[in-house]
This record gives C-alpha cells, sequence and structure tokens, in this order.
C-alpha cells in the first residue's frame, strides 16, 4: 500500500529531529522515497535539550530539502507564567499526578498541539502566502509526513485540519521499525539520534533522568528546576494533586540510580502515550 494519494500543492515533513523522522528525512533527500517534499519544519518548543538542535543542524548541513524552524513561543515561559501560547489560563503539559484511584495519571496536555502541531500548520500557511484570516481548506492541499514506524502504528492519527493529509512513509511506502531506521543511520554514517523532547517531558523515561543525573549533571539540574516549580507554582491548584515529570511520583531529585531503574517496570516507552505521533520522532 502507498501513501502517495492525490495531488497536492506543497509537500512537507513533520521533523522531530530524533530517529524515525531523521531517517525519514535523510532517506527523501537521497530519494529513497518520493515525491521529494518542498520542505521539512522542526517544530521548536524553546526547551528541548542541546542535542537536539545539534542533531537539526547536522541534518540541515547533510540534506538537500530545505528545514524551515517553527515555533508558537517559549513553553517553558508558558508552564512558569501558568497560561497556554495564546495567553489563556492553561499551558497544559500532562505532569503526572495521583489519580482517584492511587495510580499515576498523566494531567492535561495541550502542549503537543500548541507547540508542535499549530507552529507547524501556522509555518505552512507562511509558505502558502496566506494571512491571518484567509482560509486554506477549499485552496490549498497540503501533504505532511510523519515520521512514526511499524513499531509505533497507535501513534498514527490524521491531522485535524481537512487542507492537511498525513502521510506515513515508515508504515506504507518503506516499512520500518524504529531498530531498522537506527540501523539504516549507522549504515549512512549519521550519528544516532538522541530522543527529541523536552527537558521536562513527563514522557521520558525516569532512568533518563538518572542517567542525566550522573552524565549531565547540569542538565539534570535545569529538570528538577523544572519538577520543583509545577509543585510550588504549577497551574494544577488542588493540593492533593501535586505534578511530577516522573511517573514515579517523587521528585526528580529522589528518584533510584539508573541500575536501581533499570529493573523497574517504569522502563516501558512512554512515548507510545503520545497519540498525536508529533513528539520524540
Amino acid at each position: 500500500m502507498s501513501g502517495v494519494v492525490g495531488d497536492f500543492d506543497l509537500r512537507i515533513i513533520a521533523l522531530g529531529a530524533g530517529v524515525q523522522s531523521s531517517t525519514m528525512y535523510l532517506m527523501a533527500c537521497g530519494g529513497e522515497i518520493g515525491p521529494r517534499p518542498d520542505y521539512a519544519i522542526f517544530a521548536d518548543t524553546q526547551q528541548e535539550p542541546p542535542w537536539v538542535h545539534e542533531q537539526l543542524d547536522r541534518l540541515e548541513r547533510l540534506g538537500s530539502i530545505p528545514i524551515r524552524r517553527a515555533t508558537a513561543g517559549d513553553l517553558g515561559e508558558a508552564v512558569r507564567k501558568g497560561v497556554n501560547s495564546t495567553g489563556g489560563r492553561f499551558a497544559a503539559v500532562p505532569f503526572w499526578m495521583r489519580g482517584e484511584d492511587g495510580r499515576e495519571a498523566p494531567g492535561r496536555r495541550q502542549c503537543t498541539r500548541e507547540y508542535k502541531i499549530e507552529a507547524i500548520a501556522q509555518e505552512i500557511r507562511r509558505i502558502l502566502g496566506l494571512k491571518k484570516g484567509q482560509h486554506a481548506a477549499g485552496k490549498y492541499l497540503v501533504e505532511e509526513w510523519i515520521g512514526i514506524s511499524v513499531d509505533e502504528v497507535t501513534r498514527a492519527k490524521p491531522s485535524r485540519y481537512s487542507w492537511i493529509k498525513t502521510r506515513w512513509p515508515l508504515l506504507f511506502d518503506r516499512p520500518m521499525r524504529r531498530s531498522d531506521c537506527l540501523a539504516w543511520l549507522k549504515g549512512a554514517d549519521f550519528p544516532l539520534p538522541k530522543k527529541s523532547a523536552c527537558t521536562f517531558c513527563p514522557y521520558r523515561q525516569t532512568v533518563d533522568y538518572a542517567r542525566w543525573r550522573e552524565e549531565l549533571p547540569d542538565l539534570f539540574d535545569e529538570a528538577c528546576q523544572w519538577d520543583e516549580l509545577i509543585r510550588s507554582s504549577g497551574t494544577e491548584t488542588d493540593p492533593n494533586k501535586k505534578q511530577y515529570i516522573s511517573r514515579l511520583l517523587i521528585p526528580l531529585r529522589e528518584i533510584p540510580t539508573v541500575n536501581e531503574l533499570d529493573k523497574d517496570a517504569d522502563q516501558i516507552d512512554l512515548f507510545g502515550n503520545e497519540c498525536e505521533g508529533m513528539c520524540g520522532v
């Protein structure tokens, strides 16, 4: 089955600079997947670890498809102020809380939609030359490539915009698992990307933060400061619903060691919960 359907005014890659989207981008540049997209768009939350931008810079140097960087603003500043990208009340990141059954439960989520999906849609509108108030529906049809691999098929969701049609090349055109993408990148002599997600992303495994404590103490301290902030002045006002970055519902500064966490059930891939299929790819 091919993901190529219809005629499009524009083709873009949603580029997260992680394993799958980097593979897809480089394959498209090399002509292994087509038709060739016009642009790749990276949605910058302004809260990614430094390596995400290093990976993006490397792709920009090696690739031939132009990369555009879009942003809806600083997600961290929005979390700090308790507002969303439009100045409304919430800047919701799905931090973990204790649910009514006593188990961990993710909070409300707006970050993917506002700081990834809508940021890319607005950049597409700019490419098309649309001004504020002008409608794209009925005038343009855009194909957006999302780098979801076969082992993450549950994350594949159609676009929320009628004028944007989603395509998943790593599902239908060149079916690949994440391990296949890693092998492809290794064969291309491209440094293996690290997870592309915000410093305070609650879908990051707790063991990742434990590794940061050992290997990247400054970045770990930054994450801990965010973790402390969301309990001291976060958007959740109910004192019985304290928010945590870690699914273990304990402060990051108190998480177990890497060796202890390697034996823990916390090691499931929480990015499978990122159902919009935009972050961490």
